[in-house]
């Protein structure tokens, strides 16, 4: 499989982006039978605030992760690319639960607030996290399948240093939705 992999990067990463990107937009458009999971609105309310905590864990492995690609610690930054990679599909595991058995978070603030700034915040979130779903998914085939000097001849170092920035904003971004949609208002 990792042969495989090694050698479709490009379609690898598309069938994984078309999945993982269908899998999002099917369960926010209510086509996920949520009748088949489980409810439990205990963890159902702990799951935005544990997101949030997840999005820091997110955003310090994933700039740590760069700091030891820059030092050369290439095995340090694989480890901690992977846990960031684990902590992503921990986050959107538990929010597309939460999203199919009670849909989106409502905005509960005033309505200029909600069309001005919550709305395009949380669309530009929206939009980064698409974007770095490709991104991601090509720099992980190529870090996961390729040694060090086949990766030099690969545009994984800048693929890479744009989905890290990417996936950083987008969770910075996330956090101040949540903070808009849970805590402000």
């Amino acid at each position: 499989m990792k042969k495989f992999v090694h050698d479709h990067v490009v379609s690898i990463t598309a069938i994984l982006s078309v999945i993982s990107l269908g899998l999002v937009f099917s369960t926010a458009g209510g086509y996920i039978p949520s009748q088949y999971l489980p409810r439990n609105d205990f963890i159902l309310n702990l799951i935005p605030h544990f997101n949030a905590v997840l999005s820091i864990i997110a955003i310090l492995s994933i700039s740590k992760a760069v700091s030891y690609a820059i030092r050369g610690e290439i095995e340090n930054h694989q480890k901690t690319m992977l846990f960031s990679f684990g902590v992503f599909v921990l986050f959107l595991t538990l929010y597309l639960y939460k999203v199919a058995i009670v849909g989106t978070a409502d905005f509960g603030g005033p309505e200029n607030i909600k069309m001005f700034i919550y709305l395009p915040f949380l669309l530009i979130h929206i939009a980064l996290a698409v974007i770095c779903v490709p991104l991601v998914f090509y720099s992980l085939s190529i870090g996961l399948t390729h040694t060090i000097e086949e990766i030099k001849g690969t545009r994984h170092a800048k693929v890479g240093r744009v989905a890290t920035k990417l996936w950083i904003i987008s969770f910075l971004m996330g956090g101040i939705v949540y903070l808009m949609a849970y805590q402000a208002y």
